[in-house]
């Protein structure tokens, strides 16, 4: 049984950073793709990052550009996302996401059916 749990969320102030973690059991970790999350109240789910099989290559959405660094550490199957100068707006439910049919992030993988396998969610809240 495939399990996915995150960690790390916590309360912040704008400008201030924090560490998500993501550990997964139950699954050949280094064989899929990974992907990151986010879902604010009364909002649909966003795709933040998604990170390749090997964790050379990585892509993000625009708002987090140059501010979140997603990597992962197949050795220990957990998967991170380093979240600095933090903004309000990045106040949500944030997801760690597992692929289970590739190693490489799909042109759609923005869309939460692109990926199987998910956690329960750590609440990141950033005041301003």
């Amino acid at each position: 049984q495939v399990q996915v749990v995150e960690s790390g969320g916590g309360l912040v102030q704008a400008g201030g950073s924090l560490r998500l973690s993501c550990t997964v059991s139950g699954l050949t970790f280094d064989n899929y793709a990974m992907g990151w999350f986010r879902q604010a109240p009364g909002k649909e789910r966003e795709g933040v990052s998604c990170i390749i099989w090997s964790g050379v290559s990585a892509t993000y959405v625009e708002s987090v550009e140059g501010r979140f660094t997603i990597s992962r550490d197949n050795a220990k199957n957990t998967l991170y996302l380093q979240m600095n100068s933090l903004k309000p707006e990045d106040t949500a439910m944030y997801y760690c996401a597992a692929d289970r049919t590739s190693g490489y992030c799909s042109g759609s993988w923005r869309r939460p059916p692109s990926f199987y396998y998910w956690g329960q969610g750590t609440q990141v809240t950033v005041s301003s």
